[in-house]
Order: structure tokens, then sequence, then C-alpha cells
């Protein structure tokens, strides 16, 4: 297992709610639901293996591994049982939880992920060895243009700034090897499984994980609420984050606190 760097916000003996960020980014994705949630719910916001301040195994990684890496922060929490919340790798790893570890998730929220690489494996082999080679500038512009459309890029740039530092700042290697993972991921099995309550959200202009894509992941998880975020790119929580936050409200309102 890799030591993962987070960040726990709220009261000590609230619910646990686990927020998992995208591919290149860092807990500080999650400003504006920390602010939120951590008034009711014990948040801990946290950094992927080969992200932010975690550690940067050698890769390729496997999503059971950064699901591995989740259970043993879990452990270190000394939380029995959390909700999740993730978005795209992110997400890919709250489904990976929801059905190999279904005992340690109460409710889960699913935002722009797939459960099967959209494009296939092989444009992640070539962006790892891109940025292995060239280093995370090679694809950060291509990358932010997928993140944001340009009418939110150009209202807030401060915030924009910080998630571009953040992007840039991640380790060339985890960057790479957690591009293997979304290579070889197939979750498609167990999703008919998962028991937790999941609130699975959609962004109708993501171009990283295309809507129906998403759709498809909630379409066969039993029970799941599906929504789609309209005039939204991928990051979601950022761009769209007062109407995030409050379908996340309500869903976990029905965590035990």
């Amino acid at each position: 297992m890799a030591r993962l760097e987070y960040q726990v916000t709220g009261p000590d003996n609230a619910h646990v709610v686990l927020l998992g960020g995208a591919l290149g980014t860092t807990h500080a994705l999650w400003q504006a639901q920390v602010d939120v949630l951590s008034q009711r719910f014990r948040v801990v916001a946290f950094d992927h293996r080969g992200h932010g301040k975690s550690e940067v195994p050698p890769g390729p990684y496997a999503i059971a591994d950064l699901g591995g890496d989740v259970l043993a922060l879990l452990d270190d929490l000394g939380a029995e049982r959390a909700s999740y919340v993730g978005i795209s790798l992110g997400g890919m790893v709250g489904l990976w939880l929801a059905a190999n570890a279904p005992d340690r998730v109460e409710r889960l929220v699913v935002m722009c992920a797939a459960a099967v690489s959209p494009v296939g494996p092989e444009p992640w082999v070539e962006r790892a060895a891109q940025v292995r080679e060239n280093g995370i500038a090679a694809v950060a512009e291509a990358t932010l243009g997928r993140w944001f459309l340009p009418s939110y890029t150009e209202q807030r740039t401060d915030r924009f700034a910080q998630i571009e530092r953040d992007l840039m700042d991640t380790p060339a290697e985890g960057y790479a090897a957690c591009c293997e993972a979304i290579r070889d991921l197939d979750l498609r099995d167990g999703l008919a499984g998962i028991t937790a309550p999941a609130l699975v959200l959609a962004a109708d202009s993501d171009q990283s994980i295309p809507a129906e894509h998403v759709l498809r992941v909630a379409a066969q998880i039993p029970g799941a609420r599906f929504e789609v975020i309209e005039d939204a790119a991928h990051l979601i929580v950022v761009s769209h984050a007062d109407q995030v936050n409050g379908l996340l409200l309500d869903h976990l309102a029905g965590s035990a606190s």
C-alpha cells in the first residue's frame, strides 16, 4: 500500500466522507465541497498514490491498488465505514470500493466516471509514455481544455490557476502509472452487485467521460440516481460547485452521524 496525503476537516465523531479526485489533481480540488460538507461530516480529502504529497511507487498501477490505499487509509483513521465521493479517476476507485469492499462503503457518489475506458486502452498507453518522456507539460494544455468550458476559465482565473498548478506539480511517474490503471480498467461485472445507495453525476459537455458512458454505469447499479449537470465540462466539483454541493448534501443526508 502507498501512504496517502490527506486533509481531515469537520467534527471528530461525525460520519466519515471520503473525497477522491481526478487524475492530475490533489485534495485541493475539493475546496468548495470541504467548506460545506465539513459542517456536518468528518471530511477526508486525499491525494491518490502518485499525486500531490502521497507516495509515488513505481508503476504501473491498477485500480485495485488505488482502492487498497483507500481501505488502508480508513483503517488508519479508525473508520469501519464511510461514504465515498469521487470524480473521474476517484469515481472509478469508488466503484471498485463499492463492489469489492461493500461493508466499508455507506453511500456512494460517482461523478464523470466510467467503468471501462471510453476510448479504449491505446490513448492511455500513449499518454503514459508521453508524460514519462516529456513531463506533465506535454499534456497539460489539452487536459485543462477538457476539464473546463471557456466560459469558466475566463471568469475564475484564480481557481483555474490553482488547479493548473496542481496538475503541473503532479509527479510524472504517478500520473503515468495512473494512466495505466485506467488503461486496464474494467469494472462492469461488479456494478450490479453494488449495494450502497448511489448518486451518479455526468456533465453534458464532458469530453473526457461523455455523459452516455456515465449513464451506462448508473443503469447497472441497482437503484442508482442519475443526474446530468448542464453547461459543464469534466471538473463539475469546481465549475458547478453550488449545484453539486446541493446534490451531495441531499444524497449524504441518509448517512449515519
